[in-house]
C-alpha cells in the first residue's frame, strides 16, 4: 500500500500557525528550521540550554502532524539491543519448546523450517529506530532522539549511517527501508560537541531562552488562568535570575510552574515573602538558590515590578 501523504507547510508562517494552535510560540529562526526539516526531509539538530524547549518541538510536532511520537533517551552505554532492535528470546524458547512436544524437534526432524519460525517478525523487538524507519501505514512518525550528547562515540556513527540511508539492517530478515522518512528531531544540551559528521547531516538551530514578550505570551497561554501582571512579574524575575550565571538557569517550564504556584497560593504579584515561600518552584539547586538571596530577593522583586 501506498504511504500517506506527508503535510508540507507551504510557508514558514504556516509552521508558526500551526505550532501556535498547539501551543508553542516559536521565534522565526525555530520555525524556518522545522519548515526546512520537513520540506527538505533533513534531520533538525537542535541545541540549547536545558528547559528551553528542545523535546516539546518533536512533541508539538507530532500532534501537529499526527505521526507517532517515537522517542529514543539517549544515555551512556546506549546499544543496538536498546535502540534498534532485538529477539525476544523468551518467546522463541517458548516456541522452541512447544516445538520439541510436538515432536517437530529431533534425530530424525529438519530444523531450517524451525530456524525460520524463531527469527521471524513474529519474534522481532522493534525499538525506537526500527519503529521509526519502519513504521507503515498512516503519517509519518516524528523521531525524537533525545539528548545525543549522553550517547557515546559509537552510538554517534551508527545513528549517523541510519539518518544516511533510513535503512536498517536485521541480518536474519533483510533490510527495512522507509518509504517515506520519519521527521528526525535530535536534541542536544551540549554537554560534550556533537561530531561534524552528525552536524552536517542535519539542520542546525540553537534554542536559546525566549526574550521577556515571548516569555509573557508562552506563560499567559499555558497558564490561562494567571493575571497578565503577575505572568509580566514572573517572567521579569526569571529575566534578572538568568543572568545571575547560576549552575542550571530556570527553563520555560519552570516559569511557567512558578507562574502557577503563585497563582495557586492566591498571589497577584510578586513581593519577597511570596519569593522566598516558592524559590524551590524555579531553582532546583541549593547553590543556586543561595546566589539569588545574595542577590537580593528584594531587588529581584524590584526588577519583576518594572517589568511588571
Amino acid at each position: 500500500m501506498a504511504a500517506a501523504p506527508e503535510h508540507v507547510p507551504e510557508t514558514v508562517d504556516d509552521v508558526r500557525d500551526a505550532l501556535a494552535a498547539h501551543e508553542y510560540l516559536a521565534d522565526e529562526g525555530l520555525a524556518t528550521a522545522i519548515f526546512l526539516a520537513k520540506t527538505l526531509h533533513r534531520p533538525l539538530l537542535l541545541e540549547g540550554e536545558a528547559g528551553v524547549g528542545k523535546t516539546e518541538v518533536a512533541k508539538v510536532l507530532a500532534r501537529w502532524t499526527g505521526g507517532e511520537l517515537v522517542r529514543l533517551q539517549c544515555y551512556e552505554g546506549l546499544d543496538l539491543a536498546q535502540a534498534v532492535y532485538e529477539w525476544d528470546y523468551s518467546r522463541q524458547l517458548l516456541h522452541l519448546r512447544a516445538a520439541e512436544a510436538a515432536g517437530k524437534v529431533g534425530p530424525d526432524a529438519t530444523t531450517d523450517a524451525l530456524e525460520d519460525e524463531l527469527y521471524s517478525e513474529r519474534f522481532l523487538v522493534r525499538r525506537p529506530l526500527l519503529r521509526a524507519i519502519d513504521h507503515g501505514e498512516g503519517p509519518p512518525p516524528v523521531l525524537l532522539i533525545d539528548e545525543v550528547d549522553r550517547a557515546d562515540d559509537e552510538f554517534e556513527a551508527f545513528l549517523l549511517e541510519v539518518l544516511s540511508d533510513y535503512a536498517i539492517t536485521v541480518p536474519e530478515l533483510g533490510t527495512f527501508r522507509a518509504a517515506v522518512p520519519p521527521l528526525v528531531v535530535i536534541t542536544s544540551n551540549r554537554t560534550r560537541d556533537v561530531h561534524d559528521a552528525l552536524k552536517r547531516r542535519c539542520l542546525y538551530h540553537w534554542v536559546d531562552h525566549p526574550d521577556f514578550e515571548r516569555e509573557v505570551a508562552i506563560v499567559r497561554l499555558r497558564a490561562p488562568g494567571v493575571s497578565e501582571t503577575l505572568a509580566r512579574q514572573v517572567a521579569g524575575a526569571v529575566e534578572a535570575v538568568r543572568g545571575l550565571g547560576l549552575y542550571k538557569p530556570p527553563g520555560v517550564a519552570e516559569t511557567i510552574d512558578w507562574a502557577l504556584a503563585l497563582a495557586a497560593l492566591g498571589r497577584t504579584t510578586l513581593d519577597d515573602r511570596s519569593v522566598r515561600s516558592t524559590l524551590g518552584t524555579v531553582l532546583k539547586y541549593r547553590e543556586d538558590a543561595e546566589r539569588v538571596q545574595a542577590y537580593g530577593i528584594g531587588e529581584l522583586v524590584r526588577a519583576a515590578a518594572a517589568r511588571g
